[in-house]
Protein backbone atom coordinates (compact mmCIF):
# COMPACT_ATOMS: atom_id res chain seq x y z
CA UNK A 1 0.00 0.00 0.00
CA UNK A 2 1.54 2.83 -1.18
CA UNK A 3 1.77 6.05 1.41
CA UNK A 4 2.04 9.59 0.39
CA UNK A 5 3.98 11.29 3.34
CA UNK A 6 3.32 14.43 2.40
CA UNK A 7 0.35 14.67 4.13
CA UNK A 8 0.31 14.81 4.51
CA UNK A 9 0.48 17.73 0.73
CA UNK A 10 -0.18 18.69 -2.46
CA UNK A 11 0.29 16.46 -5.54
CA UNK A 12 2.88 17.76 -7.98
CA UNK A 13 1.92 19.78 -10.81
CA UNK A 14 1.98 18.27 -13.87
CA UNK A 15 4.45 20.34 -15.46
CA UNK A 16 7.85 18.51 -14.67
CA UNK A 17 9.91 21.36 -14.46
CA UNK A 18 7.98 22.08 -10.94
CA UNK A 19 8.07 18.83 -9.69
CA UNK A 20 10.19 18.12 -6.32
CA UNK A 21 12.56 15.23 -6.38
CA UNK A 22 11.07 12.08 -4.62
CA UNK A 23 12.47 9.96 -2.45
CA UNK A 24 11.52 6.65 -1.42
CA UNK A 25 11.57 5.97 2.70
CA UNK A 26 13.85 3.06 4.38
CA UNK A 27 13.63 1.55 7.30
CA UNK A 28 15.84 4.62 9.23
CA UNK A 29 14.07 7.31 7.36
CA UNK A 30 11.05 5.61 8.67
CA UNK A 31 11.97 5.49 12.48
CA UNK A 32 12.77 8.89 11.81
CA UNK A 33 9.91 10.20 11.17
CA UNK A 34 7.37 7.94 12.94
CA UNK A 35 7.02 9.85 16.39
CA UNK A 36 3.44 11.67 17.38
CA UNK A 37 5.10 14.82 18.30
CA UNK A 38 7.64 14.88 15.02
CA UNK A 39 4.52 14.14 13.00
CA UNK A 40 2.64 16.81 14.73
CA UNK A 41 5.54 19.19 13.87
CA UNK A 42 6.28 18.46 10.54
CA UNK A 43 2.66 18.59 9.40
CA UNK A 44 2.62 22.12 10.44
CA UNK A 45 5.62 23.17 8.92
CA UNK A 46 4.24 21.47 5.80
CA UNK A 47 0.91 23.17 5.95
CA UNK A 48 1.43 26.46 7.13
CA UNK A 49 5.26 26.96 6.18
CA UNK A 50 8.47 28.12 7.95
CA UNK A 51 8.21 28.31 12.02
CA UNK A 52 10.68 28.16 14.84
CA UNK A 53 10.72 26.23 17.52
CA UNK A 54 9.03 28.46 19.71
CA UNK A 55 6.27 29.34 17.77
CA UNK A 56 6.24 25.53 17.12
CA UNK A 57 5.71 24.74 20.89
CA UNK A 58 3.53 27.56 21.63
CA UNK A 59 1.00 26.15 19.02
CA UNK A 60 1.86 22.47 20.14
CA UNK A 61 1.63 23.66 24.41
CA UNK A 62 4.95 21.57 24.44
CA UNK A 63 8.34 23.09 25.85
CA UNK A 64 10.46 24.19 23.72
CA UNK A 65 13.65 22.65 24.22
CA UNK A 66 11.41 19.33 23.73
CA UNK A 67 10.44 20.57 20.01
CA UNK A 68 13.84 21.99 19.42
CA UNK A 69 15.41 18.39 19.88
CA UNK A 70 12.70 16.75 17.49
CA UNK A 71 13.39 19.43 14.95
CA UNK A 72 16.84 18.44 14.72
CA UNK A 73 15.80 14.82 14.53
CA UNK A 74 13.72 15.82 11.52
CA UNK A 75 16.71 17.65 10.09
CA UNK A 76 18.98 15.22 10.73
CA UNK A 77 16.86 12.35 8.48
CA UNK A 78 16.12 15.15 6.00
CA UNK A 79 12.44 16.03 6.34
CA UNK A 80 13.20 19.57 7.44
CA UNK A 81 15.87 22.09 7.00
CA UNK A 82 16.98 25.58 8.99
CA UNK A 83 16.00 28.51 6.72
CA UNK A 84 19.37 30.14 5.77
CA UNK A 85 19.27 34.17 6.11
CA UNK A 86 16.27 34.30 8.47
CA UNK A 87 16.55 34.37 12.21
CA UNK A 88 19.51 34.30 14.74
CA UNK A 89 21.71 31.65 16.11
CA UNK A 90 19.18 31.46 19.54
CA UNK A 91 16.19 31.40 17.36
CA UNK A 92 16.45 29.52 14.06
CA UNK A 93 13.56 28.90 11.30
CA UNK A 94 12.89 25.83 9.71
CA UNK A 95 11.14 24.80 6.72
CA UNK A 96 10.19 21.31 5.14
CA UNK A 97 12.61 20.35 2.44
CA UNK A 98 10.79 20.35 -1.11
CA UNK A 99 11.25 16.53 -1.37
CA UNK A 100 8.13 14.59 -1.83
CA UNK A 101 8.91 11.80 0.72
CA UNK A 102 7.03 8.26 -0.52
CA UNK A 103 6.56 5.20 2.06
CA UNK A 104 5.60 2.00 0.69
CA UNK A 105 4.34 -0.26 3.33
CA UNK A 106 5.14 -3.74 1.83
CA UNK A 107 9.17 -2.63 2.18
CA UNK A 108 8.84 -3.34 5.45
CA UNK A 109 6.40 -6.19 5.59
CA UNK A 110 9.19 -8.72 6.03
CA UNK A 111 11.24 -6.38 8.25
CA UNK A 112 10.15 -7.09 12.82
CA UNK A 113 12.32 -4.60 13.45
CA UNK A 114 10.26 -1.53 11.72
CA UNK A 115 6.95 -3.05 12.45
CA UNK A 116 6.41 -0.58 15.35
CA UNK A 117 7.43 2.77 13.59
CA UNK A 118 5.24 1.70 10.81
CA UNK A 119 2.31 1.00 13.23
CA UNK A 120 2.65 4.73 14.93
CA UNK A 121 3.33 6.06 11.90
CA UNK A 122 -0.05 4.41 10.22
CA UNK A 123 -1.77 5.65 13.49
CA UNK A 124 -0.21 9.13 13.71
CA UNK A 125 -1.42 9.47 10.13
CA UNK A 126 -4.73 8.24 10.16
CA UNK A 127 -5.64 10.71 13.65
CA UNK A 128 -4.24 13.33 11.32
CA UNK A 129 -6.54 13.00 8.51
CA UNK A 130 -9.21 12.12 10.87
CA UNK A 131 -8.75 15.55 12.72
CA UNK A 132 -8.81 17.63 9.52
CA UNK A 133 -11.88 16.41 8.75
CA UNK A 134 -13.38 17.45 12.11
CA UNK A 135 -11.91 20.48 12.79
CA UNK A 136 -13.63 21.31 8.80
CA UNK A 137 -17.42 20.38 10.84
CA UNK A 138 -16.14 22.30 14.21
CA UNK A 139 -15.20 25.71 11.99
CA UNK A 140 -17.08 28.07 11.19
CA UNK A 141 -17.18 28.76 7.38
CA UNK A 142 -19.49 31.22 4.93
CA UNK A 143 -22.11 29.53 2.55
CA UNK A 144 -19.66 29.30 -0.19
CA UNK A 145 -16.87 27.88 1.08
CA UNK A 146 -19.42 25.32 3.03
CA UNK A 147 -20.69 24.71 0.11
CA UNK A 148 -17.22 23.95 -1.89
CA UNK A 149 -16.27 21.53 0.60
CA UNK A 150 -17.38 18.09 0.37
CA UNK A 151 -16.67 14.82 2.44
CA UNK A 152 -18.09 11.88 0.24
CA UNK A 153 -17.56 8.10 0.39
CA UNK A 154 -18.47 5.21 -2.53
CA UNK A 155 -18.97 1.85 -1.11
CA UNK A 156 -20.37 0.53 -3.96
CA UNK A 157 -17.30 -0.04 -6.27
CA UNK A 158 -15.74 -3.77 -7.10
CA UNK A 159 -12.58 -3.52 -8.69
CA UNK A 160 -9.07 -5.11 -9.52
CA UNK A 161 -6.11 -4.70 -8.30
CA UNK A 162 -5.12 -3.19 -11.22
CA UNK A 163 -8.71 -1.45 -11.66
CA UNK A 164 -7.61 0.08 -7.87
CA UNK A 165 -4.59 1.40 -8.95
CA UNK A 166 -5.72 2.99 -12.36
CA UNK A 167 -8.59 5.02 -10.34
CA UNK A 168 -6.23 6.00 -8.12
CA UNK A 169 -3.90 7.71 -11.06
CA UNK A 170 -6.45 9.11 -12.58
CA UNK A 171 -7.69 10.99 -9.50
CA UNK A 172 -4.06 11.90 -8.45
CA UNK A 173 -3.87 13.34 -12.20
CA UNK A 174 -7.34 15.01 -11.36
CA UNK A 175 -5.59 16.91 -8.46
CA UNK A 176 -1.99 17.48 -10.26
CA UNK A 177 -3.70 19.66 -12.67
CA UNK A 178 -5.37 21.81 -10.48
CA UNK A 179 -2.40 22.39 -8.45
CA UNK A 180 -0.90 25.33 -9.47
CA UNK A 181 3.15 26.10 -10.22
CA UNK A 182 5.35 27.29 -7.06
CA UNK A 183 5.64 30.87 -8.81
CA UNK A 184 2.19 30.79 -9.79
CA UNK A 185 0.64 34.31 -8.69
CA UNK A 186 -2.07 33.40 -6.02
CA UNK A 187 -5.53 34.15 -6.10
CA UNK A 188 -6.61 36.61 -3.53
CA UNK A 189 -9.93 34.84 -2.95
CA UNK A 190 -7.89 31.53 -2.58
CA UNK A 191 -7.40 29.98 0.42
CA UNK A 192 -5.20 26.32 1.27
CA UNK A 193 -6.95 23.35 0.36
CA UNK A 194 -6.73 19.98 1.77
CA UNK A 195 -7.56 17.16 -0.48
CA UNK A 196 -7.30 13.82 1.33
CA UNK A 197 -7.80 10.38 -0.63
CA UNK A 198 -8.55 7.12 0.90
CA UNK A 199 -9.44 4.07 -1.14
CA UNK A 200 -8.48 0.73 -0.29
CA UNK A 201 -10.30 -2.78 -0.16
CA UNK A 202 -12.72 -4.14 2.15
CA UNK A 203 -13.17 -7.90 2.96
CA UNK A 204 -16.83 -9.01 2.54
CA UNK A 205 -18.05 -10.22 5.84
CA UNK A 206 -20.89 -13.32 5.75
CA UNK A 207 -24.78 -11.94 6.62
CA UNK A 208 -25.07 -15.30 8.76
Amino acid sequence: MPEELDHECAPQPASPEHAAPERRLDARSLRGLAHPLRMQIFELLSLDGPATATGLARRLGENTGTVSWHLRHLAEHGFIEEETGRGTKRERWWRRTRVANRLDTADFRDDPGSRGALSVYLHELTQQHFGRVTRYFTEEWDDRWRNAGTVMDWSDLRLTPDQLAALNAELIAVIARHTPAADAEPDPDALPVVVQLQSFPRKERGTA
